[in-house]
């Protein structure tokens, strides 16, 4: 859409010229020609490298070209405008200049240079048509006539845009000079080239024109061909030459970033594939993901490094000091690893990020699951507590009743009356033991009454197993949910060893370790357990869950189990 609006508007200036004879017709040529090249290449760049802002630049360049040529028409308003950026098509340059090859500016002094030469192009142009009457352009902006403002605004201005091209030649070789070896000799030419381009428009009249004995209308189509070929050496560059792999580079780091917002991609080993098989060039790059003990790939599948006489090579990726992934390439596509290692630097942010993500989620749907058993299992342990109620305390203290109404029948036979009442004792004292028991299930007396390690000391004593309870301290002091989990949790742990692990021993530690209040139970059995399996140890997570705790288990087969709980207990 674009190029086929910019073809029109360029046969409508060249119509309109010819009609009017506002100059001569081999200028809106040429200036036609240099903007459509701008379109057309900056429009391939971009289509190819979408996020790369060079070929977004080289657009805007071209239709500045258009709009500068709208300062030679007559009769319009679009005019004025054309007369006040006739010279923006040069500060565009200098921007491609200073972004390319990666699309962004990349420091300070670029940054002050390209506000700068937007200035001289469009601020100190000012003068130059604000001041003369009787201007180059058709239509006059004036609104004094002032020939000493317009030769002092023509001089500052030129000073100005000579300091801009001096401050984007210092940085340009500050660039050759950090450049690779295989880059530098393309990067000072394409460079060398932009600033003689740029430079042959104010040196033109007292430089070029003697020295190739030019006319004014032969020195015009000179400096707009060398503007011309810039684009197109730079759309080249991009695209063929050893510039395509760090912009590559730059867009993966873009792609990075537009993704590390979506929640939905948390399985990111197989775009970040596709990603990096674009920047490296190399269709043959594998991405593997660092599992604990091998590479793996996207479909789970070890991949080994390749021999080093192969003629594939690896790089390992990480953040920091801990291990991410590996990426193995074609060496002869990418003899150099250093741009490999700038991409992968850049993937293991996103596998990170992806790790992070289903780890979060992981976490958030077992926390919802543990909060769903837990209200289950406090609704089963109501019913049981009211089962347990009606049928054992309720039906014994009916019973107490009616044999409460018996001894006051046996005031008639007083010799019945003392087992009578022995009766009623005996049933009373079951009553307050099945009472005792009901209270103990709900919260154990030894727990409210004396704290956490004497209720965990009581738990071993009567543990059918030899226990051994050992404790940091005994006099640490805990909030009443963390002292009644970590109860619970050592008694499950404890009664689960019991019923299933066939184990001879059993030790317990209880430590705290600044405001993490760490439990060990371990027994000598028979080992296999897994953590999450059984309703011993799926109500031991439920409980840690609602902490925020950790639960570990190791429980290799015959070898016994180690369960560890940590628990946050605060400061």
């Amino acid at each position: 859409m674009i190029a086929l609006a910019s073809t029109v508007i360029a046969y409508g200036q060249i119509s309109y010229f010819l009609v009017e004879q506002a100059g001569p017709v081999m200028l809106y040529v040429c200036i036609t020609a240099t903007a459509l090249v701008y379109l057309g290449t900056g429009l391939v760049a971009w289509a190819r490298r979408p996020g790369n802002r060079c070929g977004l630049i080289m657009v805007l360049t071209g239709l500045s070209w258009f709009l500068s040529a709208a300062g030679n028409l007559t009769s319009t308003p679009v005019a004025a405008i054309g007369t006040a950026a006739a010279t923006s098509p040069l500060v565009f340059i200098v921007w491609l200049l200073h972004v390319f090859p990666s699309g962004r500016i990349r420091s300070r002094l670029s940054q002050v240079t390209v506000i700068g030469g937007f200035i001289v192009a469009l601020v100190l142009q000012a003068p130059l048509y604000l001041f003369e009457v009787d201007g180059p352009y058709p239509v006059s902006l004036a609104v004094a006539d002032r020939p000493d403002l317009v030769a002092l605004g023509g001089t500052v201005q030129s000073l100005a845009g000579m300091l801009v091209m001096l401050s984007t030649a210092w940085v340009l070789l500050a660039r050759i000079r950090r450049a690779p070896a295989q880059q530098r000799v393309v990067l000072a030419t394409l460079y060398a080239y932009g600033i003689v381009a740029v430079l042959s428009v104010p040196l033109g009249a007292n430089v070029l024109a003697p020295l190739l004995a030019l006319s004014a209308e032969g020195l015009v189509a000179f400096q707009l061909s060398l503007l011309a070929g810039l684009p197109i050496v730079f759309l080249w560059a991009m695209l063929q030459g050893v510039f395509a792999r760090t912009g590559e580079v730059t867009e993966l780091g873009e792609w990075i970033g537009d993704t590390a917002d979506d929640p939905a991609d948390d399985t990111a080993v197989a775009p970040v594939l596709a990603a990096l098989r674009r920047a490296l060039g190399d269709p043959s790059v594998e991405l593997g993901r660092w599992s604990g003990s091998a590479y793996l790939d996207a479909a789970g599948n070890p991949i080994r490094p390749p021999r080093p006489d192969a003629d594939r090579a690896s790089v390992e990726i990480g953040l920091g000091s801990r291990r991410v992934g590996v990426i193995t390439y074609d060496a002869d596509l990418n003899p150099d690893p250093e741009p490999v290692r700038a991409a992968g630097a850049i993937a293991a942010v996103a596998l990170e990020n992806a790790r992070l993500t289903a780890e979060l989620r992981a976490n958030q749907s077992a926390l919802q699951l543990s909060r769903e058993r837990l209200v289950e299992a406090g609704d089963r342990a109501r019913r049981r507590l009211a089962q347990n109620l009606h049928d054992g305390l309720q039906v014994e203290l009916v019973l107490l009743a009616l044999q409460a109404q018996e001894l006051a029948e046996l005031e008639q036979r007083p010799a019945d009356l003392p087992e009578a009442a022995e009766r009623l004792r005996e049933r009373i004292d079951g009553a307050a033991r099945e009472l005792r028991e009901l209270v103990h299930d709900v919260m154990p007396a030894p727990l409210m009454e004396r704290g956490l390690i004497p209720a965990v000391v009581d738990l071993a004593d009567r543990m059918p197993l030899p226990t051994s309870v050992a404790v940091s301290d005994r006099t640490m002091t805990l909030p009443p949910t963390v002292e009644s989990t970590a109860y619970f949790v050592i008694a499950e742990a404890l009664s689960n060893a019991v019923k299933h692990a066939q184990a001879t021993r059993l030790d317990v530690r209880v430590d705290r370790e600044g405001n993490r209040l760490i439990i060990v139970v371990i027994d000598d059995g028979v080992g296999g357990a897994v953590a999450g399996t059984g309703a011993g140890l799926s109500g031991i997570a439920n409980r840690v869950d609602v902490l925020g705790g950790r639960l570990t288990v190791e429980s290799p087969p015959g070898a016994g189990t180690r369960l560890r709980v940590e628990l946050p207990c605060g400061s």
